[in-house]
Order: C-alpha cells, then structure tokens, then sequence
C-alpha cells in the first residue's frame, strides 16, 4: 500500500529540489522530517509540507502507521517555464527563464 502527495507548478527550479529529495530518500519519516528542518536549501519546507501531506494522506485515507512510514520515491519533474524579459544597455532586452516544478512523493507502510 502506498500514499502519494504531488506538488506542481512549485516556483523553484527542479534540480535545486532534486538535492534535497536525495537526502531523504529511502529514510523513515521521522528521520526525513529531521533532516528537512536542519537543511539550509529553498527547496527544504516545500518538500517538507509535501511529506506532512503524504503522511497525512497515508493516515486517513489508508488507516496506515504512521510510526512505519518510509519515503519509497521522491521523483521531481521540471513544469512549465515562465519566460521573463530584463531591460539590457543599448535598448537590447535578455530572457528570463523562470523554471517551475512538479514534485512527487511516495510513502509506504515498511
């Protein structure tokens, strides 16, 4: 039995949260939390609410333990990019790649 939480259209660029989600991979739940709060990224209380969202799921809509979760998968997928214009000398104008994610995360009764 798994529970799933997805996060999309997330304002950060996916491989800033591919760093932390490798941290907490493969972890139980507690110990992830753990991590997440002593873990200086951007990207650590977005994923960190994600994960209270899969525990919460796991718990009410799966009637599962929550004291025997495990992070199964964390897979981040890049969204759409939001495409941004910076005034440049000479009247020039450069893009602004503003990249979005979709994060999901998988626990798992062990």
């Amino acid at each position: 039995m798994q529970a799933k939480a997805h996060a999309n259209m997330v304002r950060i660029a996916p491989r800033k949260v591919q760093i932390v989600l490798n941290l907490i991979r493969g972890k139980q739940v507690g110990e992830a939390i753990a991590i997440l709060r002593h873990t200086p990224k951007a990207a650590s209380p977005i994923v960190e609410k994600l994960l209270n969202s899969a525990i919460a799921n796991a718990e009410h809509n799966y009637s599962m333990d929550v004291n025997k979760l495990v992070i199964e998968q964390t897979f981040v997928n890049q969204g759409p990019t939001l495409k941004r214009f910076r005034p440049r000398a000479m009247g020039r104008a450069s893009r602004i790649n503003k990249k979005t994610s979709h994060i999901t995360l998988v626990v798992s009764e062990k």
